[in-house]
């Protein structure tokens, strides 16, 4: 058996992270059987690679490996993919057609995106794996076929299976063996690697010199969350290098690459990660919180110290100038709302605690006021949750989590 290395060489993996080292060791034990594989992970962290590897170190490597994305297909015409169809089955079925599973006698299908199959189509491939039996599309004859089935899924199956969107029978057959890929943020001693891999093969690909990152954008690179994996990691080192003119790459010219930055909202670098996909977008939600927070609390306390001094006047003028600062907009004196009342000096030095009732009017916790953000969003959309997730700058995912979260 080839060792770890030298298998990724072969198949162009790269990367020293344990979990990822663990998920090969575990492909190449696997491999010279017949066993089914499940292999899970987020969608773009290569789990391509797995079946490739297990076909190729198999007794099934001179015969045919076909890669089939379920998700691609129509749930109209996936039977007929997979399992053929005879003549005259359906409208256009103008001759016999073979499936995969047909094609693929004796040697390797993968089937990506498995969690994307129709129902209907569960059951056949169920029994496919049962017995290597199937019936194709306006038959009624039962053929066999020798395949070992490779799957994958960004699915989170027992998810699924609650929602009765999978069958509990087909995932237990499919996931006798599960190989699970970790995501690209948890693999930080990679990403630079990567990116210099990426960076190298675009150089060479558009013929120019290759790009660099300085000290801090590595810093930044490293920090940041890669939703999209390594797929996102190589679209960004192609648009540097085709779009920059200068091959050294600062963090000013690497944050306008990075998805979250083109919001113009507040990017978190650096910060604590999270358990949840979601943690990048609730930190930048909170950093709006609390940057407004912060502009309140500079005009709560500037009142304060103008009412000390007894300026009701300056008093006013800074009230609209902080105030046109949150909202943004002109407020003419005589449209505000809010009443300025000029304490007397004597109150003031009266033990009177102001500070103590700063405090108090900030009583109102963050999550009270993302409440009270995502319930203005959905009023103004209309309860359009699409529409509001989009304003908000948060997936719609997060929005129906934090809905059925705060009970709204």
């Amino acid at each position: 058996m080839e060792n770890l290395q030298a298998i990724k060489q072969r198949f162009g993996i790269i990367g020293n992270d344990l979990h990822l080292n663990r998920a090969i060791e575990k492909s190449l034990r696997v491999a010279p059987t017949d066993i089914s594989v499940l292999v899970t992970g987020e969608s773009g962290v290569g789990k391509e690679n797995i079946p490739r590897i297990i076909h190729q170190l198999s007794h099934r490597k001179h015969a045919k490996y076909i890669a089939v994305n379920c998700g691609a297909i129509p749930e109209g015409t996936i039977d007929s993919e997979l399992f053929g169809h005879e003549k005259g089955a359906f409208t256009g079925a103008t001759a016999t057609r073979k499936g995969y599973f047909e094609v693929a006698d004796g040697g390797t299908i993968f089937l990506d995106e498995v969690g994307e199959l129709p129902l209907t189509t569960q059951v056949r491939l169920l029994r496919v794996l049962e017995n290597g039996e199937f019936i194709k599309v306006g038959s009624s004859q039962v053929q066999k076929t020798n395949v070992r089935i490779v799957a994958a899924t960004n699915v989170h199956m027992h998810d699924a299976i609650a929602k009765e969107k999978f069958r509990e029978d087909l995932y237990y057959r499919l996931s006798t063996i599960e190989i699970n890929l970790p995501p690209l943020r948890e693999r930080s001693e990679d990403i630079h690697l990567l990116f210099r891999k990426f960076a190298a093969d675009f150089a060479q690909k558009y013929r120019m010199p290759t790009i660099r990152l300085d000290e801090n954008a590595v810093k930044m690179l490293l920090s940041y969350r890669f939703p999209g994996n390594i797929r996102q990691l190589r679209n960004i080192a192609e648009q540097i290098s085709v779009v920059e003119e200068d091959r050294l790459i600062t963090p000013e010219k690497l944050i306008q690459y990075l998805p979250n930055n083109k919001r113009n909202l507040p990017a978190i670098i650096g910060g604590k990660k999270s358990d949840s996909d979601f943690s990048n977008e609730r930190d930048i939600m909170y950093k709006i919180l609390f940057d407004m927070r912060n502009d309140i609390n500079d005009l709560k306390k500037l009142t304060l110290d103008l009412m000390q001094n007894g300026n009701s006047k300056q008093v006013q003028e800074e009230n609209h100038r902080l105030i046109e600062r949150i909202y943004q907009e002109e407020i003419k004196p005589e449209a505000s709302s809010v009443e300025v009342v000029q304490i007397p000096k004597s109150s003031v030095n009266n033990n009177y605690d102001f500070a103590e009732t700063i405090e108090e009017d900030e009583s109102l916790s963050l999550q009270d006021k993302e409440v009270e953000m995502i319930k203005k969003s959905l009023e103004k959309n209309s309860g359009k949750r699409k529409l509001a997730a989009k304003e908000l700058g948060i997936s719609e995912r997060t929005l129906y989590r934090k809905i059925k979260q705060y009970d709204l």
